[in-house]
């Protein structure tokens, strides 16, 4: 059985060699019509295009993404051709949380904003926002709710509408799918008349997809006084981000919300799963996160992770937006230094 993979997808390489001979790894660019011709399967990250015209003409029957969007596969033209495929729902999402809550604590430390009574707006409460909404709490913050697919199946208790976010909110924080069409359309979902609806200046958190806030609208808004400040780490044209809003975002980092250890581990895990139950392969693999350095278990949240330093990095070498997304460092998450959530 031939497998490709992306060569930058962790811990993958030693687990996978366990399960099937000789699985090929590639760089992103260059899983292409021609490599893939052959193969029975794919494990991919979002920097491939699985679509018809990679896939045409291919053996290929199975398609995992160690990610938890799939918009980079064609899963009509999959289904059409008899192609399975899976993503990672939720591997990242304590990661993303991280971050969120780093972030807010850096809000708190740089720029003097007190968190406690502080109205935020989560937009998308699966399984990122639900954990987004936890941090908020127990930072003292008070939380509305926008899920407009959740709200048509669960009733209206509980959910906020957009506007009212819009009107109410001092944070603002997306975690959405993109969707292009239809009813729950996110695509722009911040756009110029979302800002135009701002009345508290608030500061905007994006860390779903690049096109659920428009890139325009936004710079205007920063311009205009409408928001007080962003922190972005998904950009609409990834790996061509607009410099010019990277330098006037708090922080801008190169969509590396979910990259801990901890959640790559996780997406690993579920690829190769998903690649055992559709090949009934039977074997084991083994995936372990590097522990916390020596002397670390006793720092504090900050210490642990701090998102300044990968958004200066980015701003001081934007150009290198794909390297330092590619070649990130390891990070773990606080529970590995037997840390929960800390103020």
């Amino acid at each position: 059985m031939k497998v490709i993979v992306d060569d930058k997808i962790p811990y993958i390489r030693e687990a996978l060699t366990a399960l099937v001979d000789e699985p090929i790894f590639l760089p992103a660019p260059k899983i292409d019509k021609a490599q893939v011709k052959d193969a029975d399967a794919l494990i991919v990250r979002t920097r491939t295009q699985c679509n018809e015209d990679l896939l045409k003409g291919s053996k290929v029957k199975f398609i995992a993404t160690a990610t938890i969007g799939y918009d980079h596969i064609d899963t009509d033209y999959c289904e059409k051709s008899g192609i399975a495929w899976t993503n990672a729902p939720g591997c990242n999402a304590s990661s993303v949380a991280q971050y969120v809550h780093a972030c807010l604590l850096l809000l708190q430390r740089e720029k003097e904003f007190s968190l406690k009574g502080k109205f935020i707006g989560i937009v998308g409460v699966g399984n990122v926002g639900r954990r987004v909404a936890k941090v908020a709490e127990l930072l003292g913050m008070k939380v509305l709710l926008n899920d407009p697919p959740r709200q048509a199946v669960e009733g209206d208790e509980g959910f906020a509408s957009l506007q009212q976010i819009a009107e109410v909110c001092d944070v603002i924080t997306f975690h959405t799918p993109l969707n292009k069409v239809g009813e729950y359309k996110t695509f722009h979902l911040a756009d110029e008349a979302f800002f135009q609806q701002l009345k508290k200046k608030p500061i905007l958190i994006n860390t779903s997809r690049g096109e659920v806030v428009d890139t325009q609208a936004l710079s205007n808004a920063l311009n205009k006084g409408l928001i007080t400040d962003a922190i972005i780490d998904v950009w609409e044209g990834e790996p061509d981000i607009d410099t010019t809003l990277l330098y006037k975002v708090f922080v801008g980092t190169p969509h590396i919300a979910g990259y801990s250890a901890d959640g790559k581990a996780n997406a690993t895990r579920m690829s190769l799963d998903a690649l055992c139950r559709h090949f009934n392969i039977k074997g084991d693999y083994q995936i372990n996160p590097p522990i916390p350095a020596d002397g670390q278990e006793e720092a504090d949240y900050l210490q642990i992770y701090n998102p300044m330093a990968d958004s200066l990095a980015l701003k001081k070498h934007p150009e290198q937006f794909e390297q330092q997304r590619g070649n990130y460092p390891i990070r773990r998450e606080p529970d590995a230094y037997g840390l929960k959530w800390i103020d």
